[in-house]
Parts: structure tokens; C-alpha cells; sequence
């Protein structure tokens, strides 16, 4: 009994979160990997005046990314932010022979075949690659190029904090490194935040929407389920609707 007692001295206390308090109203809308089907669709579903902001990872995977990319450039009342897959797509952009296998192996093959380029596989190198590269800067033309480059990693808003992959849970998000915003951090998942941010993110794939511990997780998976999610943020409540 007493070492019981120790040990829950000992562990440290889970902290309580305050409700979101955002300051205006948003919708936050997980992965969409290539399913603009289903972010057309999820965005009828929304309140019109409502304030919408995407958590990234919009190409890879699904059957239409780079038109998903096209969507969401015309509409600039949308604020997309950058995910791991458009930090993958870029790096192949810019050094595709270092930087193309990761991505083919992650959903650029599918990426690649959307625009018609085909041939390729995750062993594919040199040459091709480059003519891939390419290809691609040609079909996606320069002005969606430099809005995939120019994609924020944040936003803020009351004490809550969107962002694609995940921070560390030790250290202010504004200061965060962009790879870790977009990439996630180890500590993310298992250790709550003490600063009373609640942290909207994508990234890892769950079951089942969740806002619990300052985290509201909203990627279900949607190039595989089809059940692409968006979390209404409001002051003090955290509600979801999936296609």
C-alpha cells in the first residue's frame, strides 16, 4: 500500500484543460490525402459562415491531388496549412534524385499517376526521376507551385493551436520548429500539454474523432475509409462531422 502511495506521489499529475476558447468559431478538417470528392461534400455539410482551415496532407494516395491542390487555391477563404506530404511533394520538386524515394514510397506514385505520369516505382532513380520532376512542375504550372511553398504550418486562435502533425508538449508551439509541426514530435501523443493549449492536428490516422488531454485528433483516414472529418471548434465545446 505505502509503495503504491509513493509511486502516485512520485508520477506526475495530469493536468486539467480549460475548454477550447477559440477566438471566433472554426471547422478544422483532417487529411483529405486526394479525396476531393469527399472534401466537396464535407464542406457542403458546414455552416456557411463558418470559418474553415485545413490541417494539411491534401495530396498522396487518393485519386486527385493535385486537383485537390487547385481546389483549395480557389478558395482563398480556406486557410490551408502545410502537412508532411506537401513538405514531401516540395522536396521532390526541389531535389528530386535525395528527396524523390521517401516520397514515392509515402503516396507519390499516386501523386505522379494523377497527372498522368506513369512507369515509375519506389526503386525508381537518376534519370526518370528528374524527368518526373519535371513533368510535374510543368502540369502544375508555377503559381501552385509557390503556393505550396508559402503554406503556414500554425494558426492560433484563444488557446487553441492547429497544426498538421503534432509539437513538443515541453516547449511553446510559436516557437516550434516547422519540421516539428509537421512531422510530429515523440512526446506529442503520450504527454499532455501544461500550458492549456488544446492542439488540433491530423497526421496520425485514428479510429474515431477524439478531443480529450488538449488533443483533438481528426484524421480518419480518409483515402482508405472514406470518412474525411471536421472538428467545430467553439467556445467550449469541440463537435464533429464526417462524410
Amino acid at each position: 500500500m505505502f509503495k503504491s502511495l509513493i509511486e502516485k506521489l512520485r508520477k506526475p499529475s495530469k493536468p486539467e484543460f480549460a475548454p477550447p476558447a477559440p477566438d471566433e468559431p472554426f471547422a478544422a478538417i483532417g487529411d483529405v490525402h486526394g479525396r476531393l470528392d469527399l472534401l466537396e461534400e464535407l464542406l457542403a455539410k458546414l455552416p456557411a459562415d463558418l470559418r474553415v482551415i485545413c490541417v494539411g496532407d491534401y495530396v498522396d494516395r487518393g485519386p486527385s491531388s493535385v486537383n485537390t491542390l487547385r481546389f483549395l487555391v480557389a478558395r482563398p477563404e480556406i486557410l490551408s496549412l502545410k502537412g508532411n506530404h506537401e513538405d514531401m511533394l516540395v522536396g521532390f520538386l526541389d531535389n528530386p534524385e535525395e528527396k524523390g524515394p521517401r516520397w514515392l514510397r509515402n503516396g507519390g506514385l499516386q501523386t505522379l499517376a494523377d497527372i498522368g505520369i506513369t512507369g515509375l516505382n519506389e526503386m525508381t532513380r537518376g534519370m526518370k526521376l528528374r524527368e518526373a520532376r519535371n513533368e510535374m512542375k510543368t502540369a502544375m504550372g508555377d503559381d501552385l507551385v509557390a503556393w505550396l511553398r508559402a503554406l503556414p504550418v500554425l494558426h492560433e486562435t484563444g488557446n487553441v493551436a492547429v497544426l498538421h502533425a503534432g509539437a513538443d508538449p515541453s516547449e511553446p508551439i510559436a516557437s516550434a520548429p516547422e519540421k516539428t509541426l509537421i512531422w510530429g514530435h515523440r512526446d506529442f501523443l503520450q504527454t499532455p500539454r501544461r500550458d492549456g493549449i488544446w492542439v488540433v492536428h491530423g497526421h496520425t490516422i485514428v479510429d474515431a474523432p477524439s478531443a480529450e488531454d488538449g488533443r483533438i485528433a481528426l484524421d480518419t483516414g480518409a483515402y482508405a475509409t472514406g470518412r474525411l472529418t471536421a472538428g467545430i471548434v467553439a467556445d467550449g465545446e469541440v463537435r464533429f462531422i464526417s462524410t
